[in-house]
């Protein structure tokens, strides 16, 4: 066997050595996987009142941040608020509890009221126990009628999608407390 028989075996076996022990590729950070849906994507609808109380003894939203020039702002820009709201069948606080809204929102607009949600919907109610849907953008507040992105969730709402849309039932002026109807609409698996 000549040299160049010598190195076409060298090199051959260095390459079937790197190939068994799975040489690092550029590639190996990623996979592609075909997906098929056994199961189809069912809708589901919900209508529930969003109960938000920032005053009072026990406030179901507190502040935990806030710009030092908030409190100048008309739109309180800046400010951000904790929440553990309840979420009720009916408008009435003492109506049932179906579930809690729990997350952050704050005042996102310089010019126009307007809050940026970040919130998990967590339902303890019926089948949906345990279950929970994720808002995350913009709630135009001071709007009759606004849309809010549904991103995910967990439970019945696996890779749920969608949309919730709130409306103000009842809002004091004094001390910023207010009931919000929702209608949402979610797409999952």
């Amino acid at each position: 066997m000549g040299k160049l028989g010598v190195v076409t075996l060298l090199l051959s076996f260095l390459i079937v050595t790197m190939a068994a022990l799975g040489g690092s590729q550029p590639e190996d950070w990623h996979k592609s996987v075909v997906r098929v849906e056994k199961e189809e994507e069912k809708v589901t609808e919900l209508h529930f009142y969003f109960h938000d109380t920032v005053s009072g003894k026990q406030p179901s939203a507190v502040r935990v941040a806030q710009a030092m020039e908030s409190e100048k702002s008309p739109t309180l820009f800046g400010v951000v608020m904790m929440a553990d709201d309840p979420l009720t069948e009916g408008p009435e606080p003492t109506s049932k509890v179906v579930g809690r809204a729990q997350g952050l929102y704050g005042s996102a607009g310089q010019e126009e009221f307007g809050l940026i949600m970040a919130m998990n919907y967590g339902f303890t109610d019926s089948i949906y126990n345990g279950s929970s849907l994720c808002i995350l953008g913009r709630n135009s507040a001071l709007h009759p009628i606004r849309e809010m992105p549904i991103v995910g969730g967990t439970g019945l709402f696996q890779r749920a999608r969608g949309i919730a849309v709130g409306q103000t039932y009842w809002f004091d002026e004094t001390t910023g407390d207010a009931i919000v109807e929702y209608n949402v609409t979610a797409f999952h698996y």
